[in-house]
């Protein structure tokens, strides 16, 4: 299932809002905001970019059909490979979460762009699962926006 959600950081600029994706306490705080527990973030230079890995348990905010298989917790891993900044001064990301032990993910890219800093998650979202995985992507669609949503919302309050 494609995912496309635009935000804005009203009055920051690109740099800004990239200092604060690539801060691992604000990472880490971003994760506690949406329940998640057992936070685990790495975030490492990568050429003139930076790699982010986060790894975390959060509530599986699934249909009871679901949480049988799943339990009440999920283990995602989510890792974004930062570029350097374009002519631009642009950043872009290869996004890729995934639910640890369970057939889902989501691929795609994340962006930076100014000159006041608009952030625009992309990408897919699937669930190989036979019968179960077209009903399931709409799910994990939500909670990963979600999720990005509410760091958003931190973010702003960080870079204001």
């Amino acid at each position: 299932m494609k995912l496309k959600e635009t935000f804005t950081y009203p009055g920051a600029d690109v740099e800004a809002v990239y200092a604060v994706t690539t801060d691992p306490e604000f990472r880490r705080e971003a994760a506690e905001a949406v329940g998640s527990k057992d936070i685990e973030v790495t975030i490492e230079p990568d050429g003139d970019g930076h790699l982010v890995t986060i790894v975390r348990s959060q509530p599986a905010d699934l249909p009871d059909s679901i949480k049988k298989f799943t339990g009440d917790a999920v283990k995602v891993k989510q890792t974004e490979r930062w570029s350097a900044p374009d002519a631009s001064g642009n950043r872009k990301a290869d996004l890729k979460v995934t639910m640890i032990g369970q057939p889902a993910e989501v691929v795609g890219t994340l962006t930076i762009t100014g000159p006041e800093a608009t952030l625009t998650i992309s990408g897919d979202a699937k669930v190989n699962v036979p019968f179960f995985g077209k009903k399931i992507e709409p799910v994990i669609v939500k909670a990963v926006v979600g999720a990005l949503r509410s760091e958003v919302e931190l973010g702003r309050q960080k870079v204001s």
